[in-house]
């Protein structure tokens, strides 16, 4: 597997097969691709919500100007953040720590007090722009996977991110919707992937100080 060769082949697809659907074993691999994201500290402070449910795919189509990709891919990923970053969320990481390595709650107070710092010291809206950024680092790990198992993906950012925690009562969960990928297969009648993958040439893309 080239890993260049897989990304660009990878692009997003304006139209997907809806008949053409991922296996549980497929989707597995790449739900626990995005778990294993970069994260800072590990924290992780966004929930990733899979929809296949027809009905609320076609609520969450009419919120997202009826782009075909959110009925028509296999899975519709949504990366929520939390709304309401705070000392909940450290404990429970810590805990979790604490279990996989074998250690004693005591042995990461200092982790958990820089972390419980850095949660204290962020407003209101540093804390979103900062879960957001979270989420967007899985968003990235989550293309990246599909692309390496030769999956299709549209990352999407055109809807109405109110209308959709209002459709999956997120607000209730204290959770607000980020970004949202579409993945699945794409349709042979899709002409964009024939078109050639446009990005900066590497000597413009890159300053090497």
């Amino acid at each position: 597997m080239d890993i260049l060769e897989k990304l660009n082949w990878r692009y997003a697809v304006k139209k997907f097969d809806p008949s053409k659907q991922l296996s549980e074993a497929q989707l597995e691999r790449v739900l626990e691709a995005t778990r294993l994201s970069a994260s800072s500290y590990g924290l992780q402070p966004y929930k990733v919500i899979v929809v296949k449910d027809p009905a609320i795919r076609e609520a969450l189509k009419a919120v997202s100007w009826n782009q075909p990709q959110i009925t028509d891919a296999s899975h519709l990923v949504i990366f929520a953040r939390f709304d309401d970053l705070n000392h909940g969320h450290v404990d429970t990481f810590i805990g979790h720590v604490a279990g996989a390595r074998n250690l004693q709650l005591e042995d990461l107070k200092g982790y958990e007090n820089m972390m419980k710092d850095t949660v204290n010291r962020l407003s209101e809206d540093a804390a979103a722009i900062w879960t957001s950024k979270q989420a967007y680092l899985a968003l990235g790990t989550l293309l990246t996977a599909s692309a390496v198992e030769g999956i299709d993906a549209c990352p999407m950012e055109g809807f109405d991110a109110a209308a959709y925690d209002e459709v999956l009562g997120l607000k209730e969960k204290n959770l607000r919707t980020v970004v949202v990928a579409a993945i699945g297969f794409r349709a042979e009648e899709d002409t964009m992937q024939h078109a050639k993958k446009v990005r900066k040439p590497l000597g413009d893309f890159v300053e090497l100080v």
